[in-house]
């Protein structure tokens, strides 16, 4: 409903009346983003934009979410350019309206056969996929979230307009506390499945078990899980030998593993009624594309037929950590794909993206907000297509900023 403005027949007569009050000496208003953006500089918390060329410099890709080596495979770039031929470069419109085309049915039955699922509901985005499960099936009531949850849960829990209580990174005594000393009726679990920069795994079953014993659903992000945990790629709650379990949502991305673009929320038939008819990011945003939705169906039927891929990513991504460890440099032990290097400040993170670069590796750095302050690191991602050239490579570019570490 738009908002409506009425003018009473006083209304030019009063506003003749009001007399606006000058400034003799005018506000700038953008001087405050000028000097906030002064503070992130001297910080070492400036972003830029980097706009790469196909092959990125001939650089050993080490920082994309590209987890199986699939964004350019040929299979899932015909698959989008057949789908954008038939249906158009567009959705056209709301999955509600006309944005809803027989890939997209056929996309959400694949997933669900795929990771053991009820129903799916394909988005946009993986983000939108968070914000509209947490904040529809969360209003009203109390969502606990773990404190290492990424930005879209975080983000997702403010616009729940619930009641969140953020726990200490996979304590489940804290979670369970928290559910049995709560007034409201309906409450959320939520957690990734593995965690976006630590890359360490959630206790999911005790997790699921808390829950269960309180009265909650649990909600689980599974967007650096699927295609790198479980049996073949099928996810962590797979993996942990609860996908039959109607209390638990998966929310998925098809923009990592899958080499596509978009997101899905897994679940009860319940749960996917309640986010069509309830869920803002879903009811009031644009389809996702056809060409998208054709790509991601492909990666799924090559993760059908190549149930080994998952298995490299992991091995590649405990020879990155192994390495690093060699040379003394911190990190931890990778349950999927992700391999942080923690280097404690932003500058020491910045320089080791630099010199990774020079040695041919693009790495990503990470910062804050993205990572508490003193823990900035060099985020690694594993590929499956890795080579043992590649990862000579990497072990010179490593081996710098070891040095560089030590020099500091």
């Amino acid at each position: 409903m738009h908002h409506a403005f009425f003018a009473g027949p006083n209304a030019n007569r009063a506003a003749a009346t009001v007399k606006i009050p000058r400034m003799e000496h005018t506000r700038d208003p953008l001087a405050r983003l000028r000097a906030a953006t002064a503070r992130r500089g001297a910080a070492g918390l400036r972003r830029t934009l980097r706009a790469r060329t196909p092959d990125d410099g001939g650089l050993i890709d080490l920082a994309s979410n590209d987890y199986l080596g699939l964004a350019r495979n040929g299979r899932l770039a015909e698959a989008a350019v057949e789908a954008t031929r038939t249906w158009g470069t567009g959705s056209t419109g709301s999955r509600l309206v006309t944005g809803s085309t027989a890939l997209h049915a056929r996309l959400e039955a694949a997933l669900c056969a795929f990771a053991g699922a009820e129903s799916a509901l394909v988005f946009s985005s993986g983000y939108l996929a968070n914000l509209s499960a947490v904040a529809a099936l969360g209003a009203g009531g109390l969502v606990v979230s773990d404190a290492g949850n990424h930005a879209s849960i975080v983000d997702a829990c403010r616009l729940s307009r619930a009641r969140v209580v953020v726990t200490p990174h996979k304590d489940v005594v804290a979670v369970e506390k928290a559910l049995a000393d709560r007034d409201e009726e309906h409450a959320l679990v939520v957690t990734d499945a593995v965690f976006s920069v630590d890359g360490d795994l959630a206790p999911l079953e005790e997790l699921h078990a808390a829950a269960v014993r309180q009265g909650a659903l649990l909600v689980v992000d599974e967007a650096h899980a699927l295609g790198v945990i479980g049996p073949g790629g099928r996810g962590a709650v797979y993996g942990a030998g609860l996908a039959g379990e109607r209390t638990i949502v998966r929310t998925v991305t098809l923009s990592k593993s899958l080499g596509a673009q978009g997101g899905a929320v897994l679940g009860a038939s319940e749960v996917i009624e309640t986010l069509v008819d309830t869920g803002r990011s879903f009811i009031f945003d644009t389809g996702l594309a056809p060409g998208s939705v054709a790509a991601a169906l492909a990666a799924v039927d090559i993760l059908r037929t190549q149930p080994e891929l998952p298995g490299l990513v992991r091995t590649r991504a405990r020879e990155l950590a192994s390495v690093a460890r060699e040379l003394g440099l911190e990190t931890g032990e990778p349950a999927g794909a992700v391999v942080p290097v923690v280097l404690g400040a932003p500058e020491a993170a910045l320089r080791a993206a630099l010199i990774c670069a020079e040695h041919g590796v693009r790495a990503g750095c990470f910062r804050p907000p993205s990572v508490p302050v003193g823990r900035s690191c060099l985020r690694l991602t594993a590929r499956a297509n890795l080579s043992s050239d590649d990862l000579a490579v990497i072990r010179a570019a490593l081996t710098a900023v070891a040095e560089m570490k030590v020099s500091m």
